[in-house]
């Protein structure tokens, strides 16, 4: 017992030994080349030792068919800060396993690397500039907004978040604004440092100085007074949301694009992903990222229709409380909301239904949707019964969707979920909108029909989604390897 206790310490103990290792080359790539790497979607960056192991451990071996060890993978990170590579993220997780099954045919990890990475060398490859962003609303989605970008500042780097754009702008108001960025509730501490510069009503935010605007109306902002030019203006509070109302900020000739983060009418709705290159984006200003419904159901009925034919179904989101809603029973202009949030489940519409048929025209007619808000902070779950045309199985259906989610354009869309204890608190922090928990799957005896359970960070996966939808339109696309 005491050899197996200490074989066992000893493994885990060099598993320890190579995330150091693995964890320096991933920050040396990020902030020394611009080189971002993730394990199947997961972030490296700003994690801890035991959450990398963790990763290798659990989620790649037990999803992979062809496991991988963190030790290669430390070698496989080392050898790539030798070659000139161009700013890019990377999938570590794939070019693993591909090196573990291929590594037969060539001489090394470098000559495996250079000719794996071949289009990735040399900095002649990296051809965008940087695009000013300006956050108009600092609510729930535009912290995380915030969080995301900061975190993403050093070579390379795609977006520059500018200024945010406040109703007003004071003292007492700044430092509350602070405080919530620093702390919150659902998703924990910013990792990393806010400081209040009072005298220019700016957060310096890890050394990046962050402009403090006020405004009553978007035609009311000198965003050239701050040097701010040709940037991506982020909406995230909400109250604009036609291409007219809207279009008030592009009177600002200091912004030449708008992402709305909320469905949008009389302008592109895109989930990225699935409909994100299906405009032409010399043609629009403007642009919606739908959602976090949308977002969530979307990846998952797109596998579904084009492997199994969806005849029509019934999606009924089960989401999170949300600002919207009354802490306590009070006047409210929507039916039902006005009853206290934090004690009542509260049946409640959604347009994710017909949203997601402007993402996915062949769904039209097809589908019918409801809502369900529960006494929960954050994260949803989407429940979908489907009708078929096409016969399946249990496997069938999970095989597809897994298949979807390790290869192919939604491999940062669906995150496929073994756990059968997976509850809701489990995917807070997900960088994926759909987690589909594969646990849950419903095939009927003919075959002909399917019940699924796609969990959400109605949240931060939804902004992760906003953000790579940004990056798509003010064409700062990095070389992606997945």
């Amino acid at each position: 017992m005491e050899t197996g206790y200490q074989e066992g310490l000893n493994v885990y103990v060099k598993q320890k030994q190579a995330a150091v290792d693995l964890v320096n080359s991933v920050g040396n790539l990020m902030f020394n080349k611009g080189v971002e790497l993730v394990l199947f979607r997961n972030h490296l960056v700003d994690i801890s030792l035991s959450e990398v192991v963790n990763l290798y451990s659990n989620y790649a071996n037990e999803i992979l068919e062809t496991p991988i060890d963190i030790h290669t993978s430390a070698e496989v990170a080392a050898e790539m800060l030798k070659i000139d590579l161009a700013p890019s993220k990377i999938d570590l997780g794939k070019l693993t396993a591909e090196y573990l099954v291929e590594k037969s045919n060539f001489s090394s990890i470098n000559d495996f690397l250079t000719t794996k990475l071949s289009n990735f060398i040399g900095q002649d490859k990296h051809t965008f500039e940087a695009k000013d962003v300006v956050l108009y609303g600092f609510g729930r989605i535009g912290r995380l907004v915030v969080r995301e970008l900061i975190k993403q500042a050093g070579k390379g780097q795609q977006l520059l978040l500018r200024a945010i754009v406040l109703r007003s702008v004071t003292k007492d108001q700044m430092i509350k604004r602070a405080a919530l960025l620093r702390n919150d509730s659902v998703h924990g501490a910013f990792k990393g440092t806010v400081v209040e510069d009072f005298e220019n009503q700016a957060l310096i935010i890890n050394g990046q100085k962050i402009q403090l605007i006020a405004a009553s109306n978007p035609e009311d902002v000198d965003y050239a007074k701050f040097g701010i030019e040709k940037a991506l203006l982020i909406d995230s509070t909400g109250v604009l949301k036609t291409k007219e109302d809207l279009s008030r900020h592009l009177k600002n000739e200091e912004i030449s694009q708008v992402l709305l983060t909320a469905p949008g009418a009389g302008i592109p709705n895109i989930v990225y992903g699935i409909n994100h290159d299906e405009f032409d984006l010399d043609q629009h200003e403007i642009f919606s990222a739908a959602s976090c419904t949308t977002n969530a159901i979307s990846p998952i009925l797109k596998v579904i229709e084009e492997n199994f034919d969806i005849e029509k179904g019934h999606v009924e989101t089960i989401h999170a409380y949300t600002n919207d809603q009354n802490l306590l029973d009070n006047m409210h202009k929507k039916p039902r909301r006005g009853r206290s949030a934090a004690i009542n489940m509260v049946i409640s519409s959604t347009g994710a239904g017909k949203a997601v048929v402007k993402v996915i025209p062949s769904l039209a007619n097809k589908l019918t949707a409801n809502a369900v808000r529960v006494p929960t902070p954050n994260g949803s779950l989407a429940i979908m019964h489907l009708n078929l045309n096409k016969k399946t199985s249990l496997e069938e259906v999970n095989n597809a969707i897994k298949q979807a989610a390790l290869e192919g354009r939604l491999v940062n869309q669906i995150n496929y979920q073994i756990n059968e204890e997976l509850v809701s608190n489990d995917i807070i922090g997900n960088t994926c909108p759909a987690v589909f928990d594969s646990s849950a799957t419903i095939v009927s005896e003919d075959g002909k029909s399917t019940t699924l359970y796609t969990w959400y960070d109605n949240e931060f996966g939804y902004t992760k989604q906003v953000i790579r939808l940004a990056k798509h339109i003010a064409k700062v696309r990095r070389l992606i390897y997945y």
